[in-house]
């Protein structure tokens, strides 16, 4: 069920409110260009500066549309506070959601033991897949091998969105926790080479601007095609690495918004795009093919 493209949504913003016209109009334009599954609230829709009721309310506003594509939703509940975290995947279970994004404790830093009470505390508190959102570079802790496989044991928790880069990890999760764990990458510029070790998919940041080639690309390597993936991953390689010149979704927000899609405004502390960084993302853009 979750395997292919599946795109790490944005939250438009107009004056500065959650547009929510021009989010459901996204979300629909994501599934008619063939986006295998949908993460709102996720890192890149600025789910730290979303307050409860317009997380909450993200979330539903994506389950309507998404209602009878046959296109899953995996709903970002995480937080450094379990209490908090149970309640937003309380709701996302009561929304709708096919499963939850949880993201390892932030600022925190838990121990190994504190990681498995965090997830376990919510994989018994609400009944939904829950995929582990494994990001140290913005979470400041690593979740072992190890524990994971812990973790996996429970029947509930059935994958993770790995933002490492690390391309053993995808093999060494396999090896040790076994074929029916879910492998998400969560970092556009080695999804292909994770999927070689043993990924399914990539919650994708690129995939805001680019679903129809990013799905083309999943459906290829799913099909033997890797010329094709191959191909298309190269095109869209000089994207992705521009998408990721500054911190991650204003890049992304002002490809959208050359697409007409949103504004590129996001929250602070969050700045507006510089201009060498906008000309980096119209070029990138151009080049794929995206912009006339």
């Amino acid at each position: 069920m979750f395997k292919g493209s599946l795109v790490a949504l944005v939250t438009p913003f107009r004056d500065g409110k959650v547009d929510e016209k021009a989010f459901q109009e996204f979300v629909a334009w994501q599934i008619a260009e063939g986006t295998h599954g949908l993460v709102p609230c996720g890192t890149t829709g600025e789910s730290p500066t979303l307050s409860h009721d317009e997380h909450d309310r993200v979330i539903e506003l994506c389950i309507e549309v998404a209602k009878g594509s046959k296109v899953p939703v995996i709903a970002g509940t995480g937080s450094n506070s379990t209490a908090e975290a149970i309640r937003l995947t309380k709701h996302a279970r009561h929304a709708g959601a096919d499963a939850a994004l949880v993201v390892t404790p932030y600022y925190n830093r838990p121990t190994q033991e504190g990681l498995y009470l965090h997830f376990k505390a919510i994989h018994d508190a609400v009944d939904l897949p829950i995929i582990i959102y494994h990001i140290p570079p913005r979470s400041a802790v690593n979740m072992t091998v190890d524990t994971m496989a812990r973790l996996a044991k429970l029947p509930r928790i059935v994958g993770v969105k790995c933002a490492t880069a690390d391309l053993q990890r995808p093999m060494q999760e396999r090896i040790a926790i076994g074929d029916d764990w879910i492998q998400l990458s969560g970092e556009d510029g080695t999804a292909l080479p994770y999927l070689a070790q043993g990924g399914q998919g990539c919650i994708s940041v690129t995939a805001n601007v680019a679903p129809r080639l990013l799905s083309e690309m999943h459906v290829s390597w799913q099909k033997g095609d890797v010329a094709n993936a191959m191909k298309i991953n190269k095109r869209l390689m000089p994207l992705h690495e521009a998408l990721f010149v500054e911190t991650s979704p204003a890049p992304v927000k002002f490809a959208a918004s050359l697409l007409g899609k949103c504004l590129p405004d996001c929250r602070l502390p969050l700045a507006p795009t510089m201009e060498p960084t906008r000309a980096r993302v119209r070029t990138a853009m151009t080049n794929a093919g995206l912009l006339n």
